[in-house]
Order: structure tokens, then C-alpha cells, then sequence
């Protein structure tokens, strides 16, 4: 069950899966760990190109709504425009677990390549009222599991991987995914959105345009707890195959909080809200390796900056699809010190649309 099969009024033409894998090469693995009453978590792998050509950097870019998260290599982005390596996806204490798992599967599947340097981008949400979050469950081999595990096609969604634990709108929800296919002259290419979401309060839900929130503040565990409503975190992972320069993918990025707006939140002091997007056209390009041989330059094709508003709407529609995606997946879940987390009633929100 998705969000379009409810029959909701979507904008937007979305690619065969409705998903970030929609762009070719894209792939998605998952983690998940669920165990006795406590452990509720995962980890989630997105891989931005196939496996014999993961060393080539993406042009990339990333936006921060609210710095209150964590997402690393964020640093090397902003000083190369550039992106490689599998990207990781998990709850606030395990960045470490799974920054060591990604060097451990270079070091693996390219020894040559690891002696370097790595920089791996790991983000995360926080899970801690369904999962033992503090508890050392998420470890190195996990994150490997999650990359061996991507593949391209449909992918799962809801309480799966990194979104295992997570909750968004007082609502189980995880993970969620959605994608925009946008013309360009004769091309066609695909923006695909990849969502942890973990943020909103419940008051704030809206639901094409239609503010259903209001209407559904009871059986809401996040009421009166610690941390307050909309507390949380979104992690959002934008991929697409349309050229386009660093300074773009940034751009794309910034357009991210729009998506979300749609769906209602006004963002949470207490909500980390962090954003990655990249390009895999250009592949060569960007390389930042030692130098060897001659002395060699490298050229770029993009999309002219006044042709990038049909991305920045296809941005902005997939993020609010993937977000709705996770909610509607999402199914009553009972974890750690028994707190149970209500999943979205779906016959209430039909109703209250009409």
C-alpha cells in the first residue's frame, strides 16, 4: 500500500518504481534489526552508481535546515562538489558502527582504493523512544549487510533499515521513497527522493493540502512525552541522472524543506533536518585522487541554471510523495519499556478527505 494507491491527488509524473532507484544505476539495501522489546533499528544503504563504478564521484551538494543531526562528509562535499562511496542511512548512535562498516567494505571490495582516503557519508535520525538506542546493536557488520544487500527496483518502505524505529507525525512511519520524471529539450531524466522521516507533530499533519491533524490528536504517545511533538529528525537523499553542476545539486537540496512544508511541519528546534542531493551524469569527472602522469583536465555538461525550475518541482513533489509513502507504510509498533506507536488510520484519513 502507497500513497497513490488511496487514490490521492499527486502532482507530478513519477518513473516505474516511484522510487530513488528509478534512476538508473540507484541502488537501496536494508538492514533491519528488530529483537526481544528493545531493539528496534536498522540501517539503510543507498548506492549512488553500480558496484563496478561506486569509486566515480557524483557531483553533489547538501543543505541544512535545521543542524540539530548529524550527517558526515559533509565537510569534503562543500570542498570538492563531489560524493562517492555507499551512503548510509541509521539511527543517532550508530554513525560511528556504520562510518567503520563502509571502511570495511572498501577495504574488502576495493583494497587498492581504501589506502587513500575515506570519507563516508553516514546520517541519522533518532529512534530512542520505540528503540534501546544507547545499546550496542548496530554494529560494522550491519552496515556491509545493507550494501551487499542494494538492489535496483521496487524497494520496501515503513519501519525497514535506518527507518526501522522512526515515527512521523505521532504516526509510524521510516522509510519512504517516490520520483519525478522531468523533460529537458529531448531527454528525459528522473529525480528520485529517498526519505527517513522522524519529525512533525501531529497537530501539523496535512495531507494534500488538507490539514487532517487536528482531527486526529488521539492515540498520540508523543502528546506528552519527552522529547516534545516534532522532535525527531528527516534525513532526505535526492539522486538524479540529469547533468548538473555541484552548485545545482546544492540547489536541489535547498528546495527539500518545500516537500516537506507540503506535508505540514514547520520544523522543530529538536528535529536534525539535513539533506543530500547528487548528480550521476559526468562519470570520470570530479576525481580527486593522487596525481599521477601528466597533468590531465576534466569538463562538465549541465543543465543551464535558467532550465532548473522543472527539477525544483520535481523535488518538491517527490518529497512530499516519499513522505506520505512512509506514513501510509507504517504499521502499529510496540518496543522498548512496551511504548507502542499507532500506525496512520488510513479509513480516518480517507474520510477526513472526502
Amino acid at each position: 500500500m502507497r500513497a497513490r494507491d488511496l487514490g490521492l491527488a499527486l502532482a507530478g509524473l513519477p518513473g516505474a518504481h516511484n522510487a530513488i532507484t528509478d534512476v538508473p544505476g540507484v541502488e537501496v539495501g536494508y538492514t533491519t534489526l528488530v529483537a526481544g522489546d528493545d531493539v528496534r533499528t536498522g540501517v539503510t544503504a543507498i548506492l549512488p552508481r553500480p558496484r563496478p563504478d561506486l569509486a566515480l564521484p557524483c557531483a553533489a551538494g547538501w543543505h541544512s535546515l535545521n543542524g540539530n543531526g548529524e550527517m558526515t562528509g559533509t565537510a569534503w562535499i562543500s570542498e570538492s562538489g563531489s560524493a562517492g562511496l555507499p551512503i548510509m542511512i541509521t539511527n543517532t548512535h550508530a554513525v560511528g558502527s556504520c562510518h567503520r562498516g563502509v571502511v570495511e567494505w572498501v577495504t574488502r571490495e576495493r583494497p587498492a582504493g581504501a589506502h587513500e582516503w575515506l570519507l563516508p557519508v553516514v546520517a541519522e535520525t533518532w529512534d530512542g523512544y520505540l528503540n534501546d538506542i544507547t545499546g550496542d546493536h548496530v554494529r560494522p557488520e550491519h552496515a556491509v549487510a545493507a550494501i551487499d544487500a542494494a538492489h535496483p527496483g521496487p524497494i520496501a518502505e515503513g519501519s525497514v533499515g535506518g527507518g526501522t524505529g522512526m515515527n512521523c507525525y505521532g504516526f509510524k512511519a521510516g522509510s519512504g521513497t517516490a520520483s519525478r520524471l522531468v523533460s529537458h529539450g529531448e531527454d528525459t531524466y528522473t529525480v528520485g527522493a529517498f526519505v527517513q522521516a522522524n519529525f512533525g507533530a501531529r497537530r501539523e499533519l496535512t495531507i494534500t493540502g488538507r490539514p487532517v491533524g487536528p482531527f486526529l490528536l488521539d492515540d498520540d504517545p508523543f502528546a506528552d512525552a519527552a522529547p516534545p511533538p516534532g522532535a525527531g529528525s528527516v534525513i532526505v537523499v535526492l539522486a538524479t541522472d540529469a547533468p548538473l553542476l555541484p552548485g545545482q545539486c546544492t540547489a536541489l537540496a535547498r528546495r527539500v524543506p518545500l516537500g516537506l512544508a507540503r506535508t505540514g511541519t514547520t520544523g522543530s528546534h529538536f528535529s536534525g533536518d539535513i539533506f543530500l542531493a547528487f548528480s550521476t551524469a559526468n562519470a570520470g569527472a570530479l576525481t580527486s585522487g593522487f596525481p599521477e602522469g601528466a597533468a590531465v583536465y576534466e569538463s562538465l555538461r549541465f543543465v543551464p541554471w535558467g532550465w532548473m525550475d522543472p527539477f525544483y518541482r520535481a523535488v518538491v513533489e517527490a518529497v512530499e510523495e516519499a513522505v506520505l509513502n512512509a506514513l501510509v507504510a507504517g504499521r502499529t509498533m510496540t518496543g522498548r519499556q512496551g511504548r507502542r506507536v499507532p500506525g496512520l488510520p488510513l479509513e480516518r484519513v480517507l474520510g477526513l478527505l472526502g
